[in-house]
């Protein structure tokens, strides 16, 4: 993790984060002006985890990516402008990211992620991936959970979306309404034992608490008495998660809409091998799931760059109590749910 100095708000800089600085804090904000977060994969989610970063004020943001850009870029990704159409995607986000805060330094880095070394990641505070190989994403997690680096990851398929954290033994403080004691001597009866609630007082409590890694979460063994206990409770989500990072191993790629028939087929046939090696029963995901996973669409995008954006920036601030460890949107009900899943 990266040894901080510790930041100073100038007047300007005061002026530009007034309403953040409210809402949590100066010293919350100081945190975040002194931290460096790396950014992976800039398709339609990557745009919304990117703006949100910039807009609250992280002192720098890497953007990586060894992608050209698509003509699938243009569904979601309102970072790169029109006729960019071949150019490396992470370059061509570059200048409209930069223009929504000239305060954070915002760089690009052109490398394929897969080549670097562990040390590559010792520079960042925060690490957030999106279009990763289940694979990758497991590596990279264990070196950030070594390194105590903050780790974080994304994705959005068609109307579904999901965030997923380690932050490793992670200290935050949070804002608590006083709760005064009553003069018994003043009160009689029943009331004069509760606790009076001031709505007008508040107080910052310290609190802790323990993430497990992406591999702990992914590897469950479902035929453990303790995990078919919470199996009726698990979002279906997340076996749709791993079926489709089945798909993108095997294939090299995501679901795409120029192959649908053929892809649908490829799902579910993953689907009924995978979630039987897991002892679980296939129909937890429904037949027509594999209709409603295809490319990113900007309206799912938006909410889930905006929860995970939400995330990194409460856990680089240390302010407020952080989704542990997954978080699950359905895009069909218009629903998210916060689920902690393989913590021992």
């Amino acid at each position: 993790m990266v040894e901080k100095e510790e930041a100073v708000i100038s007047e300007e800089e005061a002026a530009q984060y007034d309403r953040q600085i409210r809402l949590w804090g100066l010293e919350a904000q100081r945190r975040l002006r002194s931290s460096k977060v790396l950014l992976v994969g800039l398709r339609g989610l990557g745009a919304e985890v990117a703006k949100n970063l910039i807009l609250a004020g992280v002192k720098g943001l890497t953007l990586m990516d060894h992608q050209e850009v698509s003509a699938e870029d243009s569904r979601a990704q309102f970072l790169i402008p029109t006729g960019s159409l071949g150019r490396n995607r992470a370059e061509a986000s570059l200048e409209r990211a930069q223009n929504l805060n000239p305060m954070v330094e915002v760089t690009v880095n052109k490398d394929n992620i897969e080549d670097k070394e562990d040390d590559f990641f010792k520079d960042f505070d925060a690490v957030c991936l999106t279009c990763c190989s289940r694979d990758l994403l497991v590596k990279v997690n264990q070196i950030c959970h070594k390194k105590g680096i903050k780790f974080f990851m994304g994705d959005v398929f068609g109307y579904h979306g999901y965030m997923f954290a380690d932050l490793g033994e992670h200290e935050f403080v949070e804002e608590k309404t006083k709760v005064t004691k009553t003069n018994q001597e003043s009160e009689d009866g029943p009331e004069a034992k509760k606790p009076k609630v001031d709505s007008t007082e508040s107080t910052m409590v310290k609190k802790k608490i323990e993430f497990c890694q992406l591999k702990d979460a992914l590897e469950i063994d479902w035929n453990s008495e303790k995990a078919k206990a919470v199996l009726k409770k698990t979002p279906a989500d997340y076996f749709l998660f791993q079926v489709i990072m089945k798909f993108r191993t095997d294939r090299g790629r995501d679901p795409q809409p120029s192959s649908f028939q053929e892809d649908c087929e490829a799902l579910l046939q993953i689907r009924n091998d995978l979630l039987d090696s897991l002892g679980v029963n296939p129909d937890l995901l429904q037949e027509d799931f594999a209709s409603y996973c295809f490319s990113e669409m900007a309206p799912v995008c938006a909410v889930g760059g905006g929860v995970l954006g939400q995330e990194v920036v409460k856990a680089l601030s240390q302010r407020d109590s952080p989704h542990n460890n997954f978080f699950f949107f359905d895009g069909l009900k218009s629903s998210g749910i916060v689920d902690c899943l393989g913590a021992k």
